[in-house]
């Protein structure tokens, strides 16, 4: 049974309430569907301030949760893909065990969150499985994935079941916002010619291109506040450090919008292929009459391979492929013509 996230997290409070939090969740849903506000809300439960005293009437004023990245600290850390596969690297994963382990002040949780848990490859599921087994007291783990069943059965078995349920009309990541106008404008013109797969090409590099700079940027003005903060007090190796993780995290970003663009043009592309075969729970439902009127005359097994042209591309986007390359191949196999 799939919850929101007000109704998952009453859920829980109550469960911690009566001490019997468990110490694992595996929360599922689509990407952008609240998994990390639900992340968020747990941690702020058992480590945050949860009121500011009375209101005029009497009645305790609840504090909203801060985001996740805003309460990540010594006891909450949160681990995510950040390498050019899009993989959740070992030493990440032995770095949260660490922190596990340690001690913290009495009534402090210690708390991991793993976002995109499915990124995790064998030698990181394996290191995080002993953790798993073997749970400190007041700790709490939280795995968040769109693909769980990419996750080890033995990390699944251990784990408390949340399933997000999507909610209607909510507001989408602002990646997703950005390409959706790109993809109705080539499907209303019709796909299946190299004119549409050249254009959603050059669509897709261009919105990448901006976001690109958008996330280098912000990283560059961090990184100058922290030499105008620190260069007093810390020697230059600590500031090369700090700049190759900024530049690290920036890389990181940068994959990660990426691969929310690609799960984007992945959804949209199911979409037709599930308009075409009578099937429902559209993804993007607010464009059925355009995306209907596109496969009218598409062929059930050429939008097949397209669905598969897209499934390839995140498969090559996890190698040191040339990602234009990469792009023009796998978005012209997607939305140019095929031979049925």
């Amino acid at each position: 049974m799939a919850f929101t996230v007000a109704k998952a997290f009453d859920l829980i409070s109550v469960a911690h309430e009566r001490g019997r939090l468990a110490h694992a969740f595996l929360v599922t849903g689509a990407k952008g569907g609240g998994k990390e506000d639900l992340a968020a809300k747990m941690a702020h439960l058992l480590n945050g301030k949860q009121d500011e005293g009375d209101d005029l009437w009497g009645e305790p004023v609840e504090v909203e949760a801060p985001l996740l990245a805003e309460q990540e600290g010594e006891y909450i850390r949160v681990v995510r893909p950040r390498s050019k596969s899009r993989k959740i690297a070992v030493d990440d994963i032995r770095a949260l065990e660490k922190m596990m382990n340690q001690s913290s002040p009495e009534g402090t949780w210690k708390i991991g969150v793993i976002v995109d848990a499915d990124r995790m490859g064998d030698s990181a599921a394996n290191a995080f499985l002993k953790t798993l087994e073997e749970p400190p007291r007041e700790s709490l783990l939280l795995l968040l994935s769109s693909e769980p069943e990419k996750l080890l059965a033995t990390i699944w078995s251990r784990c408390v079941h949340i399933a997000l349920a999507a909610t209607p009309g909510a507001e989408r990541p602002e990646q997703v916002q950005r390409i959706l106008p790109l993809l109705e404008s080539v499907t209303r013109d019709g796909i299946g010619d190299l004119e549409t797969g050249l254009a959603v090409k050059a669509g897709l590099e261009s919105l990448l291109r901006d976001r690109k700079m958008e996330i280098e940027k912000r990283y560059a003005v961090l990184l100058k506040e922290d030499k105008v903060k620190y260069q007093k007090i810390v020697d230059s190796k600590w500031i090369d450090d700090r700049e190759k993780m900024y530049l690290a995290q920036a890389s990181a970003d940068y994959l990660g919008e990426r691969a929310l663009m690609i799960e984007t043009i992945h959804a949209w592309v199911g979409d037709l292929l599930r308009l075409k075969a009578g099937g429902e729970g559209l993804e993007f439902p607010e464009y059925n009459e355009v995306m209907k009127k596109a496969v009218e005359d598409e062929d059930l097994d050429v939008l097949l391979r397209r669905v598969a042209a897209m499934e390839e591309l995140r498969r090559l986007l996890e190698t040191n492929v040339v990602e234009a390359l990469a792009l023009e191949v796998s978005l012209m196999n997607t939305f140019g013509k095929i031979t049925a």
